[in-house]
């Protein structure tokens, strides 16, 4: 894959599900930005000089011209700081022509789900009910109104939900990757590695199956490749790095 040259900028933290989500698109795309990993105990002031809100991920397209437009109106337009948006916009307005990590017709199918309102659906109970009981089921000692296995059990109500779908696909719509697929499996992820034992031994096989490719694709290998940290060299110049 060769991307073109951008004046873009990546705030990233390379654990975060949502930050993967947004790496994956622009891995996915021709967008080739700037890598600033950062560490979200010693957010960066740069970042939240454009984001306020302090999460990530946080792409900005022209960083001088963000700048600007933030101190004459208090909004920029090149500022994009939600990760689906950032899967959308970087495969929409920069879609790569020289794909490696799905053939052809895998691409373009890609593409047109990013459409798809059924999708858009299963993401969006993704990012709701099971990510909230993700995190209690993650952190139960900080939720003590039910016990882990409650939250887990909720959550296995949308895992039920994709081993499902997948007793149709191969992938939660089609027998390739969508835009469901990329968006969601981060998060199914961090639901697995909670209690690897349990999970291994769980009534979910095609999900462990699905989430195995995907872990153990050249994609998501160059996905969670290594930074260093942004703060810690401010001048060196890192992009997005694939295979």
């Amino acid at each position: 894959m060769s991307p073109h040259t951008s004046q873009a900028v990546l705030y990233t933290f390379r654990r975060c599900p949502y930050a993967m989500r947004g790496r994956i698109g622009l891995h996915l795309s021709s967008l080739n930005p700037q890598i600033r990993e950062i560490i979200l105990k010693h957010k960066p002031q740069e970042m939240l000089a454009i984001s306020p809100k302090g999460t990530v991920p946080v792409l900005c397209l022209d960083e001088a011209q963000a700048k600007a437009a933030l101190s004459e109106r208090g909004e920029s337009a090149l500022i994009i700081d939600e990760s689906l948006d950032i899967f959308t916009y970087a495969l929409t307005k920069h879609p790569s022509t020289e794909q490696s990590y799905l053939d052809k017709d895998d691409y373009q199918l890609l593409l047109q789900s990013l459409n798809w309102d059924e999708a858009k659906t299963l993401i969006s109970q993704n990012d709701g009910d099971f990510k909230q009981n993700l995190d209690r089921y993650k952190y139960a000692d900080r939720y003590p109104e039910f016990t882990e296995q409650d939250y887990r059990d909720r959550g296995c109500e949308f895992i039920a939900k994709l081993e499902q779908r997948l007793e149709v696909n191969t992938h939660l719509f089609a027998n390739s990757p969508t835009f469901a697929d990329f968006a969601i499996f981060p998060f199914v992820r961090q639901f697995a590695h909670v209690d690897k034992k349990w999970f291994e031994s769980a009534p979910y096989p095609k999900v462990r199956n699905w989430l195995t490719t995907h872990l153990e694709s050249e994609l998501f290998a160059d996905v969670m490749r290594k930074y260093p940290l942004w703060l810690d060299d401010k001048d060196h110049f890192i992009a997005l790095q694939s295979s």
